[in-house]
């Protein structure tokens, strides 16, 4: 199909359906419930980036800038830009390990509920079978079809299959090769690395606050109408449950095709008898119409509409890198807990080798959590905000960027769940010690009658009383833990 007759079939299907691309149309479109009741997905960032393993996932672009790290890191290892060039990584990005199979199997045991590879990163490069993009992982590389074999193996063992493109950012993102020597130069690669606009405001510092402005500097119609069909190619092909985007999308020039992706998207899942949502940043879509992600962050309160935080187990880089740190199984589980009490879903990355194996880090922190879920998942599957998240002074901080550290939650800080009339009480830093809950004290602004407490993680039932000053839930052996331990309260 030509990108002409596609657009048609996109205007057509839009003609036809019951979503139409403004977004009076769009707005209330229903939080899909399995996401919702589901809370936690895996995130993956698996490309070409993989094979230097340095720096992080923008070394496709960092390379080319100079001065930086990975220009000076590239020079030293693989010579000249315009001799060995990004695309020259490509045949040693080899994935002979991957298994998908292998892969969903432990983000199951994890507890994931949903798998969201990144099928294109800003670098180009699609990891999925495309008819739009020569330069993609069935034809080079691993000469798979990853993104279709990640979805077969997640029909076959029960996760929804996502999808995130980061194509938008491709516009501007491989510009730094224009201003030098380089092999993005070479017209016979200009269909991998082009356009890479060469414009003062998309280079170096002045990128940030430029792509950060949503009345800065747009994309060509060219570039929209292409970005378009290869959106909806992807949706097409792969049907995913959920389509997550990256950041540029807010920029004005996207907002009238953005109208038009969500709506041929959202007829598309009618048709397939399939609820669907987008993940977004920014204020690229009005509220209600699709899902706000916060990049590596959270919320301080409760959000009356379902939200997301994509975040990742390497401090450091989404893709993998030599030498990466990472975050504790009691960290994770924390930002869980903290995130799912707020209203909010976790979607957590996890950065595969070139060769399509795990880290052992990353592999053991996902088999601890998923030990952990086992136990207590019962707190956070199909759950919903209570009246307020939680008690005690430990609080995230807002905004994107915001996760780095683990926050220092103590004996006194809880979050709240609530279920079918249970409501679930997380004791976020347990101590071996009674656990006393100012909150559900007598005569509190939210009292129920509470007719039972058990420990989640067990199914022992606990002593209790409430006074008008606390109410104290009675130690036993499973109040010492190093992670998280819930109560589960039967109200009367």
């Amino acid at each position: 199909m030509t990108h002409e007759e596609y657009l048609n079939q996109i205007d057509e299907v839009i003609k036809n359906g019951k979503y139409k691309d403004n977004w009076q149309s769009l707005s209330g479109h229903k939080t899909p419930s399995w996401y919702y009741q589901g809370k936690l997905g895996i995130f993956i960032h698996w490309g070409i980036y993989s094979v230097p393993g340095f720096g992080n996932e923008w070394y496709s672009r960092n390379m080319y800038c100079i001065g930086s790290r990975e220009f000076i890191y590239h020079k030293m290892k693989y010579g000249n830009q315009k001799d060995f060039g990004y695309k020259d990584f490509i045949p040693m990005f080899k994935g002979e390990k991957f298994d998908a199979d292998e892969w969903i199997s432990l983000f199951k045991e994890a507890g994931a509920k949903f798998v969201t590879p990144v099928c294109e990163h800003h670098d180009g490069f699609a990891m999925y079978d495309t008819e739009f993009n020569r330069w993609n992982a069935k034809n080079m590389g691993p000469c798979r079809n990853v993104a279709g074999e990640l979805k077969e193996a997640c029909e076959k063992q029960g996760l929804t299959f996502c999808a995130s493109t980061h194509r938008a950012e491709h516009y501007f993102f491989m510009n730094p090769g224009r201003t030098i020597d380089s092999d993005v130069n070479d017209d016979n690669y200009r269909d991998f690395y082009g356009p890479a606009v060469n414009l003062p405001e998309f280079l170096g510092a002045k990128m940030g606050p430029t792509t950060e402005d949503t009345y800065s500097t747009g994309a060509s119609k060219e570039w929209l109408d292409d970005w378009l069909v290869r959106t909806c190619e992807l949706i097409d092909r792969y049907r995913p449950g959920i389509v997550y985007f990256d950041w540029w999308i807010h920029n004005h020039s996207f907002k009238p095709y953005l109208k038009k992706l969500c709506a041929y998207y959202y007829n598309r899942a009618e048709e397939w008898g399939k609820e669907v949502t987008i993940n977004y940043k920014h204020e690229a879509f009005p509220p209600t119409v699709a899902t706000f992600d916060v990049e590596r962050g959270a919320l301080t309160d409760i959000s009356p509409i379902p939200w997301q935080t994509d975040t990742a187990i390497g401090k450091y880089s989404w893709g993998y890198i030599k030498g990466n740190k990472f975050k504790s199984s009691r960290q994770i589980i924390c930002d869980l807990i903290d995130i799912v009490s707020k209203n909010g879903m976790l979607l957590l990355n996890i950065g595969p080798k070139p060769d399509g194996t795990f880290t052992k880090k990353e592999t053991a922190v996902l088999k601890e959590l998923g030990a952990w879920m086992q136990k207590n998942s019962d707190g956070i599957y199909g759950t919903t905000f209570w009246k307020q998240f939680g008690e005690g002074k430990v609080n995230s901080k807002a905004g994107f960027f915001q996760d780095g550290e683990e926050k220092k939650f103590t004996a006194k800080d809880y979050r709240f769940t609530y279920k079918n009339g249970y409501l679930y009480v997380f004791q976020m830093r347990p101590n071996g010690k009674d656990a006393v809950i100012k909150t559900l004290k007598k005569h509190n602004p939210h009292d129920y009658l509470i007719k039972s407490v058990t420990l989640l993680s067990t199914g022992e039932e606990l002593s209790f009383e409430r006074t008008n000053n606390a109410m104290t839930v009675f130690a036993n052996k499973g109040f010492e833990s190093r992670t998280p331990i819930c109560f589960k309260m039967e109200i009367e």
